[in-house]
């Protein structure tokens, strides 16, 4: 597995549940959205899929077109007083699929390469002023980088956003599927994060998670 080919991709929002996934490797329109996703240029499933944590905090910002409310990003270096540890899915991918999933991200076509010597010595490379383009290198997994997508932004200067039910639910369901976390547990690590806070009560939360009343 460790191979200078391949890289840990991180996932730790909607990403984490592999069918959401799956649009950006195998290309599509997921149910509910207007935005079909082109794929990779070789749609082979990761190689490997893992559950990882990650140094840092997991919080809500921006306002999405797609999931209507914020959406998550990931501080490596959190604000004062914030929660750490954010849990993640390890996709282990191809450079060349890391590149075709990065331009995605972007709302790029795939096709261009990526330099992964760069974000391993620097270790951030900023591609662009957006969200998730900006490049990190978070650690390693059995020798793999692993790498993952964020904001440019400083965290301790961003504008919180409240998170909707259906994006709650989606990240609910790929905790489920790459942690094995009960509900519980799903509830506990996301209502003390950054834009969830003083938006969502905790009796609210378990009802999108499990749709009971």
């Amino acid at each position: 597995m460790t191979t200078a080919q391949h890289v840990w991709y991180a996932a730790y929002g909607s990403n984490m549940h592999a069918a959401r996934f799956a649009y950006y490797r195998r290309g599509g329109t997921p149910p509910g959205t207007s935005h079909t996703y082109p794929g990779f240029r070789d749609p082979t499933p990761p190689a490997a899929v893992t559950a990882l944590t990650l140094r840092g905090c997991l919080y809500f910002a921006w306002q999405s077109p797609v999931w209507t409310g914020g959406v998550a990003f990931y501080a490596d270096r959190p604000a004062a007083g914030w929660p750490t540890g954010v849990a993640a899915r390890g996709y282990l991918l191809t450079v060349e699929q890391f590149a075709d999933l990065q331009a995605q991200e972007m709302y790029r076509e795939p096709g261009a390469g990526f330099d992964l010597a760069r974000v391993l010595t620097d270790g951030a490379v900023r591609l662009g002023p957006g969200r998730y383009e900006t490049v990190l290198h978070a650690g390693t997994e059995d020798g793999v980088p692993i790498l993952t997508f964020t904001a440019p932004w400083k965290a301790e200067t961003v504008a919180l956003q409240q998170p909707s039910a259906r994006y709650l639910a989606m990240i609910g369901a790929g905790l489920r599927e790459s942690h094995g976390w009960d509900t519980d547990r799903i509830v506990e690590y996301l209502k003390v994060c950054p834009g969830v806070v003083d938006r969502w009560r905790e009796h609210d939360l378990r009802v999108l998670l499990t749709g009971d009343r």
